[in-house]
């Protein structure tokens, strides 16, 4: 059985989705995103920990799900379509 170690969130500035992302650990991620100079308000975590697997995916669909409803963008900040 897969390890459930893996955290989901989403940042965003002000109403704005500008990433999605996983982590296992938010704090050191959160930091590590605000030094590669992401300009945001606030960082979601998203459900409950889970495997990286389901991270993955959930991390994968929801950036589809976005371009879906932006006319093809991604968020701000997410640089490919997986999130990888």
């Amino acid at each position: 059985m897969a390890t459930r170690d893996t955290y989901k969130y989403r940042i965003k500035d002000g109403n704005r989705i500008v990433y999605y992302g996983t982590t296992n650990d938010l704090e050191r991620r959160e930091r590590e995103h605000r030094s590669e100079g992401m300009d945001f308000t606030k960082m979601e975590k998203i459900g409950n920990i889970t495997t990286p697997a389901a991270a993955s995916a959930w991390e994968e669909g929801e950036i589809k799900r976005y371009k879906q409803q932006h006319g093809g963008d991604r968020p701000k900040y997410n640089q490919n379509d997986t999130g990888k």
